[in-house]
């Protein structure tokens, strides 16, 4: 008989002085991007992150489901994820059935709740937010609760009454949110890596070169998530009709790549780690799904153009996008060259977003609280030492280095 995986213990982290659950899912590469990239700003700050995988904690079988059954739905039976995405919207049955299989994983997301003290918890998964917002809602779990969404738009999935705070990464999200479900949404930033921001803009012309592309040809990066989901090759083919190159990057594809290889002029791309530098590399973003590429090529002030979405949350995503005239959306062949125009016609802007981690830290630490007393924050989550001793002088640097990097934050929002 089968024994039960053992829980590993969590890390000694005596010099934290918060810390912070993160629920994240296995399903496609945008949800646990988004909760590896917050737990690192946190750790950053000195804050002790744990990341787990809200799949671990369904019943058996459900993981495997859910991961074939997205891709299985999306890339060969298209009109049964549709369906699925809006019965979810509208229908209570489909939405209860929904809600059960998410409970079956409370007794391990308690489990790993109590594993440490923790102050917080943020899901980065909808399926996650539906299990803790039960929770919290039946008061089993007693510290609050946040939802980061990673879609462009909102939908009920990701939506608890339970959940304390539902956050996303720009205010068209969280204005669709309060406009159709009437729950509180705020605005609080992306969570993409900073050299994402920080690209030489000589290291995107090298990059051309390496590839052999025409530095007097405008590029469209493809995208279609870590699957490589969509009519991926079909898209690359307009594209070049439309004068751009087309790059694409298939994910791990590789009977995509070998297809999009076919395409005149496509620059058919793997799973790549350099993508911030493609990014750098391109004129234009063309996406079907919206979601983490699409925030990353935000990050990096590209402009995206939305075009053969994906059903469900692609579609969604780009109605959005467009709604916001953040990215046009291509509905048909004949759309996609003038939504080309447009978005190349608009150039490079980068942003002014929030920082999730900021947010995150205004929870953890009162509106009141002045830097030299964050000191004595790391008091009520530390044991008491049996033996009195001095001071160490890591300690008072540790100390040190979390006022330096907390004191902006409190001082903005004393401002």
């Amino acid at each position: 008989m089968l024994k039960p995986p053992v829980e590993p213990e969590p890390e000694a982290m005596p010099d934290a002085w918060a810390s912070v659950l993160v629920v994240s899912g296995s399903v496609g590469a945008g949800h646990d991007g988004a909760a590896n990239e917050l737990a690192q700003r946190l750790r950053a700050l000195g804050v002790h992150v744990d990341v787990e995988d809200h799949l671990r904690a369904l019943v058996p079988g459900a993981a495997l489901f859910l991961r074939q059954g997205y891709t299985q739905s999306v890339g060969r039976v298209p009109a049964l994820f549709e369906w699925l995405f809006r019965v979810l919207e509208d229908s209570r049955f489909w939405r209860l059935l929904l809600a059960l299989l998410c409970r079956t994983s409370c007794w391990r997301l308690m489990r790993w709740s109590r594993r440490r003290p923790y102050s917080l918890v943020v899901s980065t998964y909808p399926l996650a937010s539906q299990a803790l917002g039960h929770l919290r809602e039946r008061g089993r779990l007693r510290v609050p609760v946040v939802t980061y969404l990673c879609d462009p738009a909102a939908h009920r999935s990701w939506i608890h009454p339970g959940v304390d705070h539902h956050w996303t990464v720009t205010e068209a999200t969280a204005r669709q949110g309060r406009r159709d479900y009437g729950t509180p949404m705020t605005a609080a930033g992306p969570l993409v890596p900073e050299r994402f921001t920080r690209v030489p803009a000589e290291r995107g012309a090298q990059l051309r070169r390496e590839l052999g592309i025409d530095p007097a040809r405008k590029v469209a990066l493809l995208v279609a998530g870590s699957l490589g989901l969509g009519d991926v090759a079909e898209s690359a083919a307009r594209v070049g009709e439309a004068g751009l190159v087309p790059m694409v990057l298939c994910g791990r594809n590789e009977e995509l790549r070998a297809r999009v290889a076919e395409v005149p002029g496509a620059v058919a791309l793997g799973w790549r780690s350099d993508v911030h530098e493609l990014l750098s590399a391109a004129d234009v973003l063309v996406q079907n799904a919206g979601g983490l590429s699409y925030t990353e090529a935000l990050v990096a002030g590209l402009p995206a153009v939305s075009y053969r979405c994906i059903p469900g949350h692609g579609r969604a995503n780009a109605a959005v996008l467009e709604g916001a005239r953040l990215a046009p959306w291509a509905r048909t062949d004949a759309e996609l060259a003038p939504a080309l125009r447009s978005a190349l016609a608009r150039g490079r802007r980068v942003p002014q977003l929030g920082d999730p981690a900021e947010a995150v830290l205004a929870l953890l630490v009162p509106a009141d609280t002045r830097a030299v007393e964050l000191v004595d924050l790391t008091a009520a989550r530390r044991r008491a030492p049996r033996v009195p001793r001095p001071l160490r002088p890591g300690r008072v640097a540790t100390a040190a280095l979390v006022t330096a990097l907390l004191a902006p934050v409190l001082a903005r929002r004393s401002s």
